[in-house]
C-alpha cells in the first residue's frame, strides 16, 4: 500500500507546485488543460478557466509523491483540516524546508524543540497548505 497527498488549489496549483518543486527537489510533471487531446478537452463536465491545472505530480526524497490539480468547484477554500507532515534526520534541512514553506506565509509555530522532537514548526504557506516539518528524535547531526 502507498499512501499520497492529493491537494486540491483554486488557480494556483502550477504555481504552488512549482514552488514545492524549488524547495522539495525532484521531479515535476503538470498536465494542463490545454495537454488533453481537444476531443477530451471538449468533453470536460465542467467550465475550466485558461491554464487549468488537470494533474500534478512532484516526485522527490524516497519515492515520496505530492498530487494536486485545480479545482473545478473553485470556491477558494483552501485546504482546511489536514497538515502535511515531514520528517527529517538533518536539523539544517528541517529549518530550510520550514524558512521556504513559510516565506509569504504564517508561522503557526515556530521551529523550536518539543518532548518529541529537537526541532518541529507549523506554518500555513502562501497557498493555504499547512506544514509540519519534524527532526528525528534520534538526530544524526
Amino acid at each position: 500500500m502507498s499512501m499520497h497527498p492529493y491537494l486540491f488549489f483554486t488557480s494556483t496549483t502550477r504555481a504552488a507546485m512549482t514552488r514545492y518543486h524549488e524547495i522539495l527537489g525532484g521531479q515535476l510533471e503538470i498536465l494542463g488543460i490545454d495537454d488533453m487531446p481537444r476531443n477530451d478537452a471538449e468533453e470536460m463536465p465542467f467550465e475550466v478557466p485558461d491554464g487549468f491545472v488537470i494533474h500534478a505530480a512532484l516526485t522527490f526524497g524516497d519515492g515520496d509523491v505530492l498530487l494536486a490539480s485545480d479545482d473545478p468547484t473553485g470556491d477558494g477554500l483552501g485546504v482546511k483540516g489536514m497538515a502535511i507532515n515531514i520528517t527529517l534526520d538533518d536539523q539544517d534541512e528541517a529549518r530550510r524546508l520550514f524558512d521556504a514553506f513559510a516565506d509569504g506565509g504564517e508561522v503557526q509555530m515556530p521551529m523550536g524543540e518539543t518532548f518529541w522532537s529537537p526541532l518541529f514548526g507549523t506554518c500555513v504557506d502562501r497557498f493555504g497548505v499547512t506544514w509540519m516539518v519534524n527532526v528525528e528524535a534520534a538526530e544524526a547531526n
